[in-house]
């Protein structure tokens, strides 16, 4: 069984459209888990209604705690043996699933999949995530710079065990859990993008820190690893 989980806020523009996107790639017993961080809007409405046309939409309403605790709960819900992340405001290409579930039932313990960058309107502005970033596995390499990028991405549900409850304060709950399957099992790349990762104005993720503050980061991120014994 397949569970994504998709942590939404205000997504209401989007969301119909990436739910519709993802739903087409699923069998009938696999199910997809919204959580809206800010229920009783456009967005729980929107939702509910894909809800009642189709049983494997699943609202639950967030605790308004804010983007990681979101996805958090979100996983919380989930089913599924293999879990995909889900951002609210993207569209997965044809044949994401399969070639993720692929890979993983194969052995990876988490899969990384390239994107193509769009605009608002799906125009391709970047063709690969991957190579504008320069995205690779390795624990240190993640560690100094990042390539878990959240709507990119896969695992089983085994990982959870080690990662849950997301630490406090940590940058973000991709890198976290990328880091920890580094730790914990076999990593897997894909250098294909398998969605469209939309880049606007009201994206949740993106923002911009300084140096000191990624370097706190990192520092925090290694002392909860160190606590986790991974």
């Amino acid at each position: 069984m397949i569970s994504v989980a998709l942590a939404a806020y205000k997504g209401e523009k989007y969301i119909a459209e990436q739910i519709n996107s993802i739903l087409i790639q699923l069998g009938a017993e696999d199910e997809i888990v919204v959580s809206d961080d800010a229920p009783g809007g456009e967005t729980e409405k929107t939702v509910k209604e894909l809800c009642r046309s189709d049983p494997r939409v699943r609202y639950i309403a967030g605790k308004g705690e804010g983007l990681i605790r979101n996805f958090q709960n979100a996983l919380e819900h989930c089913n599924g043996d293999i879990i995909f992340l889900s951002d609210q405001d993207d569209m997965w290409l044809p044949g994401k699933v399969k070639k993720v579930c692929e890979k993983i039932n194969g052995g990876a313990m988490l899969v990384l999949h390239d994107c193509a960058e769009t605009d608002a309107l799906l125009n391709v502005i970047n063709p690969s995530y991957f190579a504008l970033r320069g995205s690779s596995g390795g624990f240190w390499g993640n560690i100094i710079k990042n390539s878990y990028m959240g709507c990119c991405m896969a695992f089983k549900k085994e990982l959870l065990s080690f990662a849950l409850p997301f630490p406090e304060k940590i940058p973000m709950h991709d890198q976290w859990l990328g880091l920890i399957a580094e730790r914990t099992g076999k990593t897997q790349l894909i250098y294909e993008p398998l969605i469209y990762h939309r880049v606007h104005g009201n994206n949740m993720t993106g923002g911009k820190t300084s140096a000191a503050d990624k370097l706190l980061w990192r520092i925090r991120l290694i002392i909860c690893l160190i606590k986790k014994g991974v």
